[in-house]
């Protein structure tokens, strides 16, 4: 994927609608996708009921951005609809999300693959029919101690975190804009450089 595209991309932030949710690890994936429309001087509007979408350009890419209205875990629904109806490739989809596997503030970008016990991409795959659509994973880090991870992932973060959070944040945002600029290898090459 690159700015000489000839269809719109779609970044889709994956998080969990409501105000009980806001700043939970979950939902770092709206955060970025939030992000990137501030950037872009663009706001969110409902779009039929299953996602909160913005329609605007990063560089010379038409791009949408969505975040389903779902629960995590059945996010696959309104990601297919929001496709389909802007008619975007999976190829042409970057999906934002939270990953235990990766310390904290770590970005990686990755093309296909397995979900890696995320519901949220698991539902994705099963209703694109494909794992082959880019993913911007954004580390948590792993819970301490016995935590059980369901619980460590819609705890918000500490006042103390907000800072990395935020720096976080916005070099996600960069990497996305990367690779609708650059594509994925290059972007690759320069930003897991960055994050250990």
């Amino acid at each position: 994927m690159t700015g000489a595209s000839a269809g719109p991309g779609l970044v889709v932030g994956l998080g969990n609608p409501g105000p009980k949710y806001v700043d939970t690890r979950h939902n770092v994936g709206f955060a970025v996708v939030e992000r990137l429309a501030a950037r872009a001087g663009e706001r969110f509007r409902p779009h039929k009921g299953v996602a909160d979408v913005a329609d605007g350009r990063i560089g010379s890419t038409r791009l949408v951005l969505a975040k389903p209205r779902s629960y995590m875990n059945v996010s696959g629904g309104p990601v297919a609809s929001v496709l389909r109806y802007y008619g975007v490739e999976p190829a042409s989809l970057i999906v934002v999300h939270d990953d235990l596997d990766l310390g904290f503030g770590t970005i990686r970008l990755k093309l296909g693959g397995g979900e890696g016990g995320h519901n949220g991409l698991r539902s994705i795959s099963q209703s694109l029919g494909t794992r082959d659509y880019l993913r911007a994973r954004f580390g948590i880090g792993r819970p301490p101690g016995r935590m059980d991870p369901a619980d460590y992932v819609l705890r918000r973060f500490s006042s103390g975190e907000r800072t990395d959070v935020d720096l976080a944040v916005e070099l996600c945002a960069d990497a996305i804009e990367a690779l609708l600029a650059d594509g994925l290898e290059p972007t690759q090459n320069r930003f897991h450089a960055l994050t250990p």
